[in-house]
């Protein structure tokens, strides 16, 4: 008999929130140290919910555990970057193929470009891509194939946020996303995977050329 995943406390989903947040939107920098009684005493919770949330954010690859150091925010390197968008390049762009043929509904994407337009700074930004990709993917059909990707989001997110750091390029990739989204609108299934599968190369290529 299946069993049902435990639901997270709404404490440490708190915290879990919060802390991903910071770490996605850079307040929380690569190699920062995530002292738990900081944190405890920042969110005015004990350090349990704390450190639950700390090891579910190891889980999802946005923070380190050492026995010595303590909890630590992932650093992003070349490596790593590369790993995370091989991954990126194999399942999203068919994910997307599949969307189109299915003839989904593409409104939150639509939506999510128009808050990207709009937002005010680079965290309200990059929230704002993170859900036109998500919701290219989320229709599918496939609850494996989507759930794959979303265990991407994350450490796909930290990976941006560090680049565009360093090589921004907003204008550019609003550009390209307006393509993909005006393809799939089209009706044009392989024209819209490739456009989102050059998106995605061309992205980690200009910001993490070392690993080619």
């Amino acid at each position: 008999m299946d069993i049902a995943p435990s639901p997270i406390p709404s404490r440490t989903q708190y915290v879990l929130e919060a802390v991903k947040h910071a770490i996605l939107t850079g307040g929380l920098r690569p190699g920062q140290a995530l002292v738990e009684a900081e944190l405890a005493a920042q969110f005015g919770v004990s350090k349990t919910p704390v450190r639950e949330a700390l090891k579910t954010l190891a889980g999802r690859g946005l923070v380190v555990m050492s026995e010595y150091k303590g909890a630590t925010v992932r650093t992003v390197d070349t490596a790593m970057a590369h790993a995370v968008y091989d991954v990126r390049l194999l399942l999203e762009p068919e994910a997307l193929r599949r969307t189109v043929a299915a003839r989904a509904g593409l409104e939150d994407a639509g939506a999510a470009l128009e808050r990207s337009d709009a937002a005010a700074d680079p965290a309200g930004r990059s929230l704002a891509n993170r859900d036109f990709h998500r919701a290219l993917y989320l229709p599918c059909g496939n609850p494996l194939l989507t759930r794959m990707l979303d265990e991407l989001r994350d450490q796909a997110a930290l990976v941006s946020a560090i680049a565009w750091q360093a090589v921004p390029s907003w204008e550019q990739e609003a550009r390209e996303h307006r393509e993909i989204l005006a393809r799939a609108l089209d009706g044009d299934a392989d024209g819209a995977a490739r456009a989102l599968h050059e998106h995605i190369a061309s992205f980690v290529r200009r910001a993490f050329p070392d690993g080619e």
